[in-house]
């Protein structure tokens, strides 16, 4: 019971320590993160983040977050920079360093010479007064009072600022760029997301697979037809015009009324007037429509004439979810 008592204890000290020490940084924005989010927006080129040790995962997780929202982004590992890869710096590159101490050996031998061809050096650290402080353009305060860990070793609450001051970099870039879901979609066209916003009805209906019968259409054609297609519907027709739809539901609910189906047609039990939707719009608006009026099928159409039928279960297979 200690022990378990010990192992939350520690969990809610650390994330106390973590929330504790962001809601402080909020405190050491400045002039200089103003400008630093200016420098990265009105550059022509990107944003080279570099870092060592644990900041450079942060760096790198960084660059992932810019780069899906707006903002051409590369990772450049601080002790390889100077065997090679400050090549892949060019003379409109703006430069964030990330260092708690900002007085690491490798940063020591590296500020100086991204700043000789005139790129801008943006420095991000614990220490102002450090190396990496006095030799940047601009400063991004990201002092923490003691890591969470009872050592006050491992890095934890300072990568976790240094963090959480990216995030707040590439929203601020964001709300510049007037960056907006559907360009964010574009960079993740394989996910649910973009999914969502950029795959279209045509994209994944069954033309083929169209159930359709006509106004004059026996019960048992309409049955068969229902039965044949696998999606729980039919569209009736009366030529080329969509008069109205019949569900598997329609059928269960007319033989519970009446067992007499020889004079019975289409016509008679088709729900008029059925919900649909054109097969340029988006996946997303349709199931919306599923969604508020709690059906599970929408009649489709090219130019207002039929071209088919989409189901949930469509939806569903793309991993689309509300």
């Amino acid at each position: 019971m200690d022990i378990n008592f010990n192992i939350l204890a520690a969990a809610k000290s650390t994330l106390k320590a973590e929330s504790d020490a962001i809601t402080k940084a909020i405190d050491f924005l400045n002039d200089d993160f103003l400008k630093s989010v200016q420098a990265i927006f009105n550059t022509k080129g990107r944003l080279v983040i570099t870092g060592i040790g644990k900041s450079a995962h942060i760096g790198q997780k960084i660059v992932a977050t810019l780069n899906s929202t707006g903002t051409p982004s590369l990772f450049m590992h601080a002790a390889e920079a100077v065997h090679g890869d400050l090549g892949m710096i060019t003379k409109d590159d703006v430069v964030l360093c990330i260092s708690k101490s900002g007085n690491s050996p490798e940063i020591k031998v590296l500020a100086p010479l991204l700043k000789r061809d005139g790129n801008i050096l943006i420095g991000m650290t614990a220490n102002e007064s450090s190396f990496l402080g006095k030799n940047s353009d601009f400063v991004i305060n990201a002092y923490v009072e003691k890591e969470a860990d009872p050592n006050n070793l491992a890095p934890t609450t300072s990568t976790t600022v240094q963090l959480a001051l990216g995030d707040a970099l590439a929203v601020a870039l964001i709300e510049m760029r007037n960056f907006t879901a559907n360009d964010f979609a574009k960079f993740h066209p394989g996910g649910a997301l973009g999914k969502k916003l950029l795959l279209k009805i045509k994209d994944i209906l069954d033309g083929k697979n169209k159930p359709a019968v006509t106004i004059q259409s026996t019960i048992q054609q309409v049955i068969f037809e229902i039965s044949n297609k696998r999606l729980g519907v039919t569209a009736v027709l009366d030529g080329s015009e969509i008069k109205g739809i019949i569900t598997d539901g329609d059928i269960r609910r007319m033989l519970e009324k009446t067992t007499d189906l020889s004079a019975i047609t289409a016509k008679d039990i088709m729900t008029v007037n059925p919900k649909s939707i054109e097969i340029n719009s988006k996946v997303e608006d349709a199931l919306n429509i599923m969604e508020s009026f709690e059906i599970t099928q929408l009649v489709v159409t090219d130019n207002n004439l039929y071209a088919g039928i989409i189901h949930l279960h469509d939806i569903l297979k793309e991993g689309i979810v509300s």
